[in-house]
């Protein structure tokens, strides 16, 4: 029961193959069934008209019968010595004279139930059709038509043929025939979706194969398909093309980052230099002066800290950012980084650690880019004078670094874009705290590159975890 009801809910309602087999199999059971239906209707009446010629030839040899014996005995004697010549077990006949009377009737009709033969008579009150009539679990076919000895109207004659035994035997064939056709549809249907599952095979490897191709995956991707129909190569050779044009766009968006990074950097960083010196001599500023210089030197530095992220990741991209990877005390690394974070906030940052020492192996500058920029993402994203903890712990060989806040919390439907580039949660608020959505992408590509993993856990109004393991 469990299996069945597994295999129904991995059924999608909207799957190609689930459509082409449910129309191929409607189709076919249209089919079958018509022919089946037609075929029995045939049979049936094949049957009623072989039976209604048998008792139409009785019913014209009677009035032939009769005339003859006539010539020899009295009209009554030879009437119903023509009946009983023309009955037997399967056959049974009677004559009603036109006030309804029964005038001559076969022997073997007296052998019948008394109910058997009022539900026969009944029914040749009532126009007869070229029909089947069940009595009483027996099956008879009837026919009538007017005697007539010499141009005198003897009465209605009435002939039944008791076809019980063909009729039981066509009806156990057609039970036969249709648990057969049930059977070959089902058959059918089982042949049919494993060849539609065979043939639908290749989409789901070319599915499967691109699935799994990730941008730096995509110049070397390499769409084959053996033994594939012919529209299902086309498709791998076209979406071949799409990611080779996808890899070159991809290529010349990272080189350009990357050159306009790098060479707004350096003239940027000058006249930061140049607009710090001036400040220094500060003496010789008027007021509106000097606050002027200090918005375009915090903006030259807001700048240039982002042309640094985005050289980062585009070197990230190219594989060449380089990480040296020493060991080091975690405790230690982390404290040294919260003192100086203390010195640049307002806020009080406590370290919760279990274990001690935490012995971890990374790059100590890299490791220090990340932790700050946690903290200045909890720092921009809670209120004023809430705390900021740092909780280190070890599990096996990983070494694990939570910075928790009491901030505004993120929504769950962000949660799993947060770590991508440029992505804000809130535009009001990020242009409000000066950010510009790179920081949790430059902490999850640093984070990776030393060998972690980072995540996030969030509810709204009650503040943010991220978790980095390395």
């Amino acid at each position: 029961m469990k299996q069945i009801r597994k295999i129904w809910t991995n059924i999608d309602p909207f799957s190609l193959n689930l459509r082409l087999t449910l129309g191929i199999a409607a189709f076919s059971a249209l089919v079958l069934g018509s022919l089946a239906t037609w075929t029995s209707w045939k049979m049936q009446q094949i049957l009623i008209d072989s039976h209604k010629n048998d008792i139409e030839q009785i019913a014209k040899r009677l009035p032939q019968d009769v005339q003859l014996y006539s010539e020899m005995m009295r009209p009554e004697t030879g009437l119903q010595k023509a009946i009983n010549n023309l009955a037997n077990t399967n056959t049974l006949l009677w004559l009603k004279s036109p006030d309804n009377k029964i005038i001559a009737k076969s022997a073997t009709l007296d052998l019948l139930s008394d109910f058997m033969v009022d539900e026969l008579m009944s029914l040749t009150r009532m126009p007869i059709k070229s029909q089947v009539y069940k009595v009483n679990q027996s099956y008879f076919v009837l026919c009538g038509g007017s005697v007539e000895v010499q141009g005198n109207l003897l009465g209605e004659l009435f002939v039944v043929k008791d076809i019980t035994r063909e009729q039981t035997m066509f009806v156990v064939m057609v039970q036969s025939l249709s648990i057969t056709s049930i059977l070959a549809i089902i058959v059918f249907i089982i042949a049919i979706a494993f060849y539609i599952k065979r043939s639908l095979q290749p989409l789901r490897q070319l599915s499967q194969m691109t699935a799994v191709i990730s941008t730096e995956d995509l110049g070397k991707s390499q769409l084959c398909l053996d033994n594939a129909p012919s529209e299902v190569k086309e498709l791998a050779q076209t979406l071949a093309m799409l990611l080779s044009r996808l890899s070159q766009s991809w290529e010349q968006e990272r080189e350009f980052v990357s050159n306009v990074s790098h060479e707004l950097r350096t003239p940027l960083t000058i006249v930061h230099g140049y607009l710090q010196s001036v400040l220094r001599r500060q003496n010789n500023l008027t007021p509106t002066q000097q606050e002027a210089l200090e918005t375009a030197a915090s903006e030259a530095e807001r700048t240039i800290r982002l042309l640094q992220d985005l050289l980062d990741l585009a070197r990230a991209d190219s594989g060449y950012l380089q990480f040296q990877m020493k060991s080091y005390v975690l405790n230690d690394l982390v404290e040294e980084v919260v003192i100086m974070a203390e010195k640049y906030s307002d806020r009080v940052i406590t370290i919760d650690s279990i274990k001690y020492p935490i012995e971890v192996k990374v790059d100590y500058s890299r490791l220090k880019q990340v932790l700050l920029n946690l903290i200045d993402n909890a720092v921009k994203y809670s209120e004023a004078g809430t705390p900021i903890t740092f909780k280190l712990n070890q599990l096996q060989d990983k070494a694990i670094i939570q910075v928790c806040d009491k901030g505004y919390g993120i929504p769950l439907q962000h949660q799993a874009r947060i770590f991508e580039r440029f992505y804000r949660v809130n535009e009001s608020r990020s242009h409000a705290t000066g950010g510009c959505g790179l920081g949790l992408s430059i902490v999850k590509t640093l984070v990776e590159g030393m060998g972690g993993s980072v995540s996030v856990q969030s509810k709204l109004g009650e503040g943010s975890t991220f978790r980095a393991d390395s």
